[in-house]
């Protein structure tokens, strides 16, 4: 199957020739540079990625011949095997995605990348967005020097590396009231990812704006959908019991899909409940 038609269907229904057809695509050097950061992209998927994607993906991330995107978006191709091993253990799976060793292996070449300055920016980045995903001592420092760099586009990944990251809660708020719509829906996922106390008042006036009709992010309407969708998750998860109030604006909305992720967000909350009463238990006020 060509590598445009898989990333037009879900993984789940990609043929079980896929692995060697990205491979292929992958390692052909003669092929569009488009072809291949596109196979790099679906190799990083855990249906399909292995060990010997993973090498791949590995060569080209330290190969200074390859192109700065390539390489980046190798990089970012371990991210979801990294969060996976974090999460379940390298001993509780059968049969995990990579195998330890060679996920231990893409941790060093990952710091070893983002820590080598003459390599291009854009790979050092990614590097450092893929290498959070599972926590490493050195972060803490890498994060704080990005978000504290003048440069715009270190301050964006800083941001995103605070949702898999603890300790930046000050940073966190202070990025919510940035200009930059990137930084923004960033900093509004890592203070619902890290349930950061002091976001609150902040991702609840974005609710409530949206509830009322008023725009979130005037001068971006493609990401208002997307940034409303985290401020939801962000609500639910920092004050579970104040969520269902303020998330029930949005039940009976005409928009089916808006009121569903509101109800999902309002599960959330409930299933977050510290003192065992059901925050549904009462009948909402809405306005």
């Amino acid at each position: 199957m060509r590598i445009h038609e898989l990333a037009e269907i879900s993984a789940w229904d990609w043929p079980p020739d896929a692995a060697a057809d990205i491979l292929a695509v992958l390692e052909d050097q003669s092929s569009p540079s488009s072809d291949r950061e596109l196979a790099a992209e679906l190799a990083g998927d855990l249906i399909v990625l292995n060990d010997q994607l993973a090498e791949a993906l590995l060569r080209i991330l330290q190969d200074e011949n390859e192109s700065r995107f390539l390489r980046g978006q190798a990089a970012i191709s371990f991210g979801a095997a990294l969060e996976e091993a974090d999460i379940e253990g390298y001993t509780e799976r059968e049969d995990p995605a990579v195998s330890g060793a060679l996920l231990e292996e893409a941790k060093d070449v990952l710091k070893e990348v983002f820590q080598d300055r003459g390599a291009p920016k854009e790979v050092r980045r990614r590097a450092l967005e893929a290498s959070v995903r599972a926590f490493a001592p050195w972060h803490t420092a890498a994060i704080r020097a990005a978000y504290n760099n003048a440069d715009p586009e270190w301050n964006l990944t800083a941001v995103f590396c605070m949702r898999f990251v603890r300790g930046f809660d000050r940073e966190v708020v202070e990025a919510l009231d940035s200009e930059d719509p990137g930084v923004l829906y960033q900093a509004v996922l890592a203070a619902g990812e890290q349930m950061v106390p002091g976001a609150w008042f902040r991702v609840r006036a974005m609710v409530i704006a949206a509830a009322e009709g008023r725009p979130i992010l005037p001068d971006d309407p493609e990401g208002e959908w997307s940034l409303l969708m985290a401020a939801m998750h962000a609500v639910a998860v920092i004050r579970p019991h104040e969520a269902t109030r303020i998330l029930g604006w949005f039940t009976e909305s005409e928009d089916q899909e808006l009121a569903n992720a509101a109800y999902e967000a309002m599960e959330i909350a409930h299933g977050l409940a510290a003192d065992g009463e059901d925050p549904w238990g009462e009948e909402p006020t809405w306005h």
